[in-house]
């Protein structure tokens, strides 16, 4: 029998909502942004800075996602030019320092992963 919530959402459902849910958060860019955000306040040209290797545009429709999810929320900040400034909401906050493990997870193992990989690519060869 499949596990499911008192709600009766079932993620092993093939159209269960919930499944979008799961694409957003196992998005690298995702977690890495929630994992910022956790500290505080962040204008968007910091996270672009702080997050080697994103492009603008992939920042921008990941934020717009966390944001439309109710996950992110968005300041626009009357300057010249306008500042943006991204914070976590308190529904992001409860999905964050789950998140941020498996950031936490990734750099604590990797050498092991790094290590397996080589020994099956070895056997394999």
């Amino acid at each position: 029998m499949l596990p499911s919530t008192p709600q009766g959402w079932n993620a092993y459902a093939g159209t269960c909502p919930t499944r979008m849910v799961l694409d957003r958060i196992a998005d690298k860019w995702a977690v890495l942004v929630l994992g910022l955000l956790g500290d505080g306040p962040v204008r968007f040209n910091q996270l672009r800075r702080r997050i080697e290797g994103i492009s603008q545009k992939m920042l921008s429709q990941t934020l717009k996602s966390l944001e439309r999810d109710g996950l992110v929320s968005r300041r626009a900040i009357p300057t010249v030019p306008v500042t943006v400034e991204y914070s976590i909401t308190p529904l992001g906050e409860t999905l964050s320092a789950t998140v941020d493990g498996l950031r936490i997870w990734a750099e604590t193992h990797m050498e092991q992963v790094l290590k397996s990989q080589q020994q099956y690519d070895t056997a394999a060869a």
